[in-house]
């Protein structure tokens, strides 16, 4: 009896490097991306992930490690717009540079609890004295390795 193995595409994930932590950029390099989505649920996000990285490889400009980062920020209930870190520009691309201070928070859990984790993050910043600016989530890993690893982690990054 042949038993399929499971492709794991996404690196396992330590929940230690970002959990309630702060974390300041200076112009640290993005390229950008939307997503069009009904109700916050994407609806093309997997085409427009595969469409960038395919761009981001051909350009030799993949980040890795700890500097490799897909940010998520929710524009409308219609649209999101993906940020992927890259090492260099990539020609072609709406290239962006984020900068300031971000404090961290990881939840782990289904998609559907991202209200809750929007209202905690809220309430953890404002604890910390704090106002959000801007809010971005950053899915680890692709549903199918979260499946494969048994977490689902969500860090989320508050400008501040």
């Amino acid at each position: 009896m042949k038993t399929k193995k499971k492709e794991i595409c996404c690196p396992k994930f330590d929940p230690k490097t970002y959990d309630e932590k702060e974390v300041a950029w200076d112009n640290k390099l993005f390229v950008t991306d939307d997503v069009r989505a009904i109700m916050h649920v994407p609806i093309n996000m997997g085409s427009v992930i595969t469409r960038v990285s395919k761009k981001i490889d051909q350009a030799g400009a993949a980040a890795t490690g700890e500097d490799f980062l897909m940010l998520s920020l929710e524009e409308s209930p219609w649209k999101s717009t993906q940020f992927l870190a890259v090492s260099k520009e990539v020609e072609g691309m709406k290239n962006v540079k984020l900068s300031g201070k971000f404090l961290t928070k990881v939840f782990e859990g289904d998609y559907k609890e991202a209200k809750n984790w929007y209202r905690e993050m809220q309430n953890y910043v404002k604890g910390k004295g704090k106002e959000v600016k801007k809010l971005y989530f950053y899915y680890t890993t692709c549903p199918k390795c979260a499946k494969v690893y048994g977490k689902n982690y969500v860090v989320l990054f508050a400008q501040v």
